[in-house]
């Protein structure tokens, strides 16, 4: 995320019109959702990174929450991270999930797709998506073995 450039990005107005840059994907309709939840947000990022794309497959895992709070940075800059119900791409009924579960959450991941994120800058929610990335591979490397979970009065 840190290498990334505005090459490949899209443009849209606050309506979703395309303005400028490469044509948008038919999830656009996802980040509207996001600033219409989250009006002071002016970024939002999604991603399918390969930890979290795995993360998002994994049956039985605690909707409300879906990765343990390992590193002090995951637990400032994402916090909790609910896991939104699966819908296919594009279909209309994710854009009222995502709107709904932004409300409370900037950091969400989608089922079996991967992670959306928002912040008030850019470098605000790709910085939380990096953490979000790492955390999610830290969790993996762990595997089984038993954790210390930190909690937000550990880290403040």
């Amino acid at each position: 995320c840190r290498n990334a450039s505005l090459v490949g990005l899209s443009l849209l107005s606050p309506d979703g019109t395309h303005v400028k840059g490469d044509k948008p994907t038919k999830e656009a309709f996802l980040h509207r959702c996001i600033y219409c939840a989250r009006p002071r947000d002016s970024a939002v990022i999604h991603t399918h990174s390969i930890h979290c794309v795995a993360l998002s497959v994994l049956d039985g895992t605690n909707h409300e929450d879906v990765l343990p709070p390992l590193t002090a940075y995951y637990v400032m800059r994402v916090g909790t991270l609910p896991l939104v119900p699966y819908y296919p791409p594009g279909d209309e009924m994710l854009g009222e999930a995502v709107g709904l579960a932004a409300k409370s959450q900037h950091a969400l991941l989608l089922a079996n797709h991967g992670p959306v994120v928002s912040g008030r800058t850019l470098h605000e929610a790709q910085y939380a998506l990096e953490e979000l990335e790492e955390t999610a591979k830290l969790f993996f490397l762990l595997g089984d073995r038993p954790v210390k979970c930190l909690s937000p009065e550990a880290v403040t």
